[in-house]
């Protein structure tokens, strides 16, 4: 499937160098969208594939700078803009006219959202233990720290928790929210490029199930401190052992429980 994208962008650039040959600012306009659509997609034959949210933006984007370069003269936006209005207008293409504006516009907006809201049956891409066992103990900077049993030491300081969770806060939305969401709910600016997608921290199925030692193991250790039981593991979870201390890495985990209302486990 990846493979037919770029396809795409080569039909984008032949429409285009046609529409520059024929002086056609209309197909120059279509066969510019569908190169730019073309090569976004083709990325994700040599990396990671860019999430839809990321297309959508980067091709609306396209439409409003395209729109802007056409319209600086205005006899090339007249030009832009007539075989809009010849459809919708001639009576000499009343039949195109029916053909796009009550068939074709109805069944294309009828398909997307088809595809929208259609369930998703597809199997898990491999068979793996999403809540592992934590390890007993690990080395955070040289520091070895007991993992079971292991309490929030902040929960018993009562005199500064709400500045404790004002600094979870701005924690979480430095480094977390890229990923698990402005609301905490798993669906990031990122999310959609990995697989499996970032867990949600809201609900009764994640955190809710879990003492806040293993998310302080989770967050100090990210993917490389799971144990062969969890593997195949493609988690994107990053390590945060260098970027923040054992004190922030309990501030954030002080927040996320109390922003989406749940409690730790015990």
């Amino acid at each position: 499937m990846m493979k037919i994208y770029p396809i795409i962008a080569a039909i984008g650039l032949l429409i285009t160098v046609v529409s520059v040959l024929k002086k056609s600012p209309f197909f120059n306009f279509l066969g510019l969208l569908t190169l730019i659509y073309g090569l976004l997609k083709s990325v994700g034959l040599i990396t990671a594939p860019f999430p839809a949210q990321v297309m959508t933006m980067y091709m609306a984007m396209s439409v409003f700078s395209l729109f802007i370069y056409f319209s600086i003269q205005e006899s090339t936006f007249e030009a832009l803009l007539e075989p809009v209005r010849a459809v919708l207008a001639d009576d000499n293409k009343r039949i195109l006219r029916v053909l796009i504006v009550f068939i074709a516009l109805p069944l294309f907006a009828g398909y997307l959202t088809f595809d929208k809201v259609k369930p998703n049956y597809e199997p898990p891409v491999s068979a793996r233990i999403v809540h592992p066992e934590p390890v007993s103990s690990i080395e955070f900077r040289g520091k070895p720290i007991t993992i079971i049993g292991l309490e929030n030491p902040l929960r018993k300081d009562a005199a500064n928790m709400a500045g404790n969770l004002e600094a979870g806060k701005k924690i979480y939305y430095q480094n977390c929210f890229y990923c698990h969401g402005d609301d905490l709910d798993g669906r990031g600016h990122l999310a959609l490029g990995f697989n499996p997608v970032p867990p949600p921290f809201r609900g009764t199925d994640t955190i809710a199930q879990l003492p806040e030692s293993f998310v302080f193991w989770r967050i100090a250790k990210g993917w490389r401190g799971l144990p062969a039981g969890s593997t195949p593991w493609n988690s994107a979870m990053p390590s945060f052992e260098d970027l923040l201390t054992e004190d922030e890495i309990w501030k954030v985990t002080l927040f996320i429980y109390e922003a989406t209302g749940n409690k730790p486990r015990s």
